[in-house]
């Protein structure tokens, strides 16, 4: 067993911890998810004991996922918490027939947000600050993160441990490699760079496996004019873009001039995906601009134009419950935005998920609410999936959560929330996603069922071999250190 696995299975398989994407600052887990953890420590050791399992084998089964989720349930059954829970039986614990019932699928799985960083590129080189801020990071070391050259624990977060994690350790059939908000001289991830990195996928037969945005910030200079080249050599899929960003730590609307400039290049070059950061604000610098009171504006007025909402406006550590018009801030905003402005459900707006599940499923209340209400208002075809992955470790995890899901029966009736069946989970982890993207699942799971990516991916759960780490920064000092060393930038 190689030196990046605990040898002792003390990671538990599904990762309820503090561990930010970067953007904000890590939220200390609550005394119940602590207690929560400690649970499902404890059953591991008695469940695997019960199967004939090492402690470590046990974990990496399907029947260790199910005990964690269970164990969840019950610490959070046992603080009130009935909003939402995970729907395995009991025995799932220890069958790892009922587990896997549960917990596998074969869902075409399409995940809009992912990101990893090249440990060997031109940011590296010049001494970006975020190099620095990553070398705190590792948190669990990778194997090719020991020993060699200075900046060696990079490869953590190379394209080499993003395959691994992303589409040996998950069932994520596809991925769009998004970006960082940054300036133009230091990026952490260049477009050639992930361009390589695309090759590097289809060099193992995978094509059609990875898709690119193209990080376009209209606020700093040469961005709108170098949308022409994004569009002409690199053949993205959509752009990417945060509001709240600005070179001189000043953001933009989308229904203001520089906003709009950008919006109509867009449609002028016949790219007409928009994906924009809202939620997840840096600080108070320009907290105005997180918020999604711009997005039904211009979605109605650009109707031919799709707003992916990346966080769907979520911010770390505010609790969901009903739709309030009044609250005007987390997934209210976008709702509220949506609604007053005459956007139809299932219409020009999606709502994603990425680091917004991923914290959501740590409190089944606020994950009840914040999924159905995204469901009600935004619609059950426009709710897209995203994981902000290479940050959280592998997104398997978040895909096993979201597979056992439900809301309970009283929120359903009571806030006309849907219940999520096999069906909506389907549409949510990717079929909603390919209306935007123009592609279409069946030909992509017809052309990636037969790639060399696949049959690595089966010869590899032969002996799985996962990690259950995290990478991005756990503690405020983790987090001030790598805004420090970054320039005072989220990463």
């Amino acid at each position: 067993m190689n030196d990046r696995i605990d040898p002792e299975g003390t990671r538990l398989p599904i990762k309820v911890d503090s561990t930010s994407n970067g953007e904000f600052e890590p939220i200390p887990l609550s005394p119940v998810a602590r207690f929560a953890n400690r649970l499902a420590q404890d059953w591991a050791t008695e469940n695997a004991r019960r199967t004939g399992l090492s402690r470590r084998e046990f974990l990496v089964s399907a029947c260790g996922a199910a005990s964690t989720l269970l164990a969840f349930n019950a610490a959070n059954a046992a603080a009130g918490k009935r909003g939402g829970f995970f729907e395995i039986e009991k025995f799932a614990a220890v069958d790892t027939e009922r587990a896997a019932s549960r917990l596998d699928g074969k869902e075409f799985i399409f995940d809009i947000q992912g990101h990893y960083v090249n440990p060997s590129g031109e940011w590296v080189r010049q001494g970006s600050g975020m190099v620095g801020a990553l070398k705190g990071f590792p948190n669990a070391g990778c194997a090719r993160a020991v020993g060699g050259a200075e900046n060696a624990h990079l490869s953590c977060f190379g394209p080499e441990e993003f395959i691994k994690e992303v589409f040996m350790d998950s069932d994520t059939d596809m991925m769009v490699l998004s970006f960082v908000p940054s300036r133009r001289e230091s990026e952490p991830l260049t477009i050639e760079e992930a361009a390589a990195t695309r090759q590097i996928v289809e060099e193992l037969e995978g094509s059609h496996r990875l898709m690119l945005h193209g990080r376009v910030n209209p606020n700093q200079e040469g961005d709108l004019e170098g949308m022409d080249e994004l569009a002409e050599r690199w053949k993205i899929s959509a752009w990417k873009t945060y509001t709240q960003w600005g070179p001189e730590g000043v953001g933009f609307f989308l229904n203001d001039d520089v906003g709009i400039e950008f919006i109509e290049k867009a449609r002028k070059l016949g790219i007409k995906n928009i994906c924009v950061h809202k939620g997840i604000p840096f600080g108070r610098r320009s907290y105005e601009h997180s918020l999604c009171d711009d997005i039904g504006i211009v979605a109605r007025r650009f109707p031919d134009v799709n707003f992916l909402i990346y966080h769907s406006g979520y911010v770390p550590g505010q609790s969901e419950g009903p739709y309030d018009p009044e609250r005007g801030e987390g997934l209210d905003s976008l709702i509220k935005s949506v609604i007053e402005n005459e956007v139809p459900r299932n219409g020009n707006v999606y709502a994603e998920l990425g680091s917004t599940w991923r914290m959501l499923m740590q409190n089944p209340d606020s994950a009840a609410h914040g999924l159905g209400k995204l469901l009600r208002y935004i619609g059950e075809d426009n709710v897209v999936w995203g994981t902000d992955s290479i940050w959280y470790g592998s997104p398997q995890d978040q895909i096993q959560a979201f597979r056992a899901f439900q809301i309970s029966e009283e929120l359903q009736e009571e806030h006309d929330y849907p219940q999520i069946t096999p069906k909506l989970r389907a549409k949510v982890f990717g079929l909603n996603a390919t209306r935007p993207y123009g592609i279409s699942a069946d030909e992509i799971v017809q052309r990636t069922g037969q790639d060399k990516v696949t049959f690595m991916r089966a010869n590899y759960l032969e002996h799985r071999d996962p990690s259950f780490v995290t990478y991005g920064p756990k503690t405020r000092r983790e987090f001030l250190t790598f805004l420090r060393l970054n320039g005072q930038m989220p990463a």
